[in-house]
């Protein structure tokens, strides 16, 4: 039976208890223990598949085809465990559920109230899988004290009392400000965010503080005495330059032996942390640097782009270079030509995103890169723009478009070699979409098989000729412009199983120019780089000496 460990915020959100809980799983890995991470959002949203990224940033998919929040590729990123879709949960699918049950009758009448009906289904959820695992790690989104939050942190607190004694602990990340004026930590948001925890009935086990300066032993002491947690439970939570220090950083801090001694787990197995030791070495020790020019449409956000951005410090991490990455604003080059802007750039990597505004910018992002022998990947829509760019450019279908952005805009603008899907396969079953259907959750999700050309570019760097990846989209290349595209270089490398819908472009006579429909930095983990991802770094440390 697993020990359960509850990861709640208080002061401010946005502090780090994903990565703080990420880290701890990959400590307790290293000891040997076997860990699964679950995300429990409060947001009335049933998932964030519907959110735009500049409200929640990227939206993380699992092979079992769930849209969940991207604490879920931290989690992954650090423990190699595969997420599922029983790891993310909202007040939205909770309440969903209730109402469900409420209206076949399953309750048998009784009036439905938060307690017991919604904290019972919260509970139910937190159970799933409990027996597979030592320990089960659940991060309670927001902060203490949130509305929306308060049955979740009763639902857990009920958990705990209806476990034998000793099998659940929480753990409680907040805020030590410094105050520049009086030139010290404030211990006072912390003491208050753990009143107000106390005051639901939730006694913190572990307190793990983020401050910007190390945090003195009489302040150590202090927060000790008045959150009532022992003085080696008080962990310091430093910033770091990058997350991948984490796991070494917490346990240096002791994190984990305190987590261990809350469950009175002793003596503890020692940890083997040559893994992050090696990681910590790639990223700190890199031996050249490459510029990546990543051009989207969401790049105010960085988070909008989080599984991208971390691919590529993996790609880096195998070929031992420090990627640089700027963002490059899509919409910019309907404005004005790319070639300045684009100049200088060791590789270009075109993102996905939904809409046409900034699309024209893309398309001319993939003709920069495949005239001036430029390596570029394309992913998503980043390669449906490239397919665009090559009928258009290079096919002679001038007016070559997506469907997506007709639909968008009401009227018929476009030839349209990008179509909407309407059917696919799913472990041998037909699925039907329409235009009209509802938004979320209704796309080409999850993990799919494709089949890759013998002796093409991606299979030489896949290794292999059969893959599955993630994907996330609703439209699709249309495969009637195969011949033609084809017979001017464009190379549909990778399809489905049955031939119908391809998975991958690439340009036979370019050094390195990739589009691919799903999603392989979902996928990509620091101690296992993407191939794609690092063999793209590779190519791109290539024109980097010959710049």
């Amino acid at each position: 039976m697993a020990r359960f460990i509850f990861i709640t915020g208080g002061v401010v959100s946005s502090l780090g208890k994903g990565l703080a809980s990420a880290a701890l799983g990959a400590l307790l890995q290293a000891r040997g223990y076997t860990v699964r991470l679950r995300k429990l959002d409060p947001y009335l949203n049933v998932d964030p598949g519907t959110m735009s990224p500049f409200e929640h940033g990227e939206v993380f998919v699992t092979d079992d085809g769930a849209e969940t929040d991207l604490d879920l590729g931290h989690y992954e990123r650090f423990t190699g465990v595969a997420a599922r879709a029983t790891d993310s949960i909202s007040s939205g699918r909770v309440y969903s559920n209730v109402l469900e049950k409420e209206r076949r009758g399953d309750y048998l009448g009784k009036t439905i109230q938060v307690i017991p009906h919604v904290t019972n289904e919260i509970k139910d959820f937190i159970r799933i899988g409990e027996d597979e695992v030592d320990f089960m790690l659940c991060e309670i989104g927001g902060t203490v004290g949130d509305i929306e939050g308060l049955p979740f942190f009763e639902a857990i607190r009920q958990f705990s009392q209806d476990k034998p004694r000793g099998q659940c602990i929480f753990m409680h990340l907040t805020l030590l400000p410094w105050i520049a004026a009086s030139g010290e930590l404030k211990t006072k948001p912390t003491q208050h965010s753990v009143k107000e925890l106390r005051s639901i009935g939730i006694a913190p086990d572990v307190l793990v503080c983020r401050s910007e300066r190390p945090i003195p032993q009489k302040e150590r002491e202090k927060l000790a005495l008045f959150c009532n947690v022992r003085p080696d439970s008080v962990i310091a939570a430093m910033d770091l330059k990058s997350i991948y220090e984490a796991p070494l950083a917490y346990h240096k801090e002791g994190l984990d032996q305190a987590v261990l001694d809350a469950f009175q787990i002793s003596p503890a197995p020692k940890p083997d942390l040559r893994v992050w030791e090696d990681v910590a070495d790639r990223i700190h020790n890199p031996e050249g640097e490459v510029r990546v020019a990543i051009v989207g449409k969401y790049t105010q956000l960085e988070d909008a782009y989080k599984s991208i951005a971390e691919a590529l410090t993996h790609g880096g991490m195998a070929n031992r270079v420090k990627v640089r990455i700027e963002w490059v604003d899509a919409e910019l080059f309907e404005r004005e030509d790319a070639a300045p802007h684009l100049e200088g750039f060791h590789a270009i990597l075109v993102p996905g995103g939904f809409g046409e505004r900034g699309t024209e910018g893309k398309i001319k992002a993939a003709e920069f890169a495949r005239t001036r022998n430029i390596p570029y990947l394309g992913i998503c829509l980043g390669m449906q723009m490239a397919v665009i760019e090559a009928a258009r450019n290079v096919a002679g279908l001038t007016n070559a478009g997506s469907q997506e952005f007709d639909h968008e805009a009401g009227k018929e603008r476009f030839e349209p070699v990008i179509f909407h899907l309407k059917e696919w396969i799913k472990d041998n079953q037909k699925i039907a979409r329409d235009v009209l259907d509802d938004k979320g959750g209704t796309m080409r999700l999850g993990a799919y098989n494709a089949t890759l050309q013998d002796g093409s570019k991606v299979a030489e760097v896949y290794g292999k000729t059969a893959i599955e990846e993630r994907h996330r989209h609703r439209y699709e290349v249309d495969i009637k412009y195969r011949d033609k595209l084809e017979k001017e270089g464009l190379c549909f490398s990778g399809m489905s199983p049955d031939g119908r819908l391809p998975e991958i472009v690439e340009w036979s006579d370019h050094p390195w120019f990739i589009g691919v429909q799903f999603h392989p930095e979902l996928k990509s983990k620091p101690f296992a780089p993407h191939p794609l991802f690092a063999d793209f770094v590779r190519a791109a440390v290539d024109t980097s000496r010959l710049v």
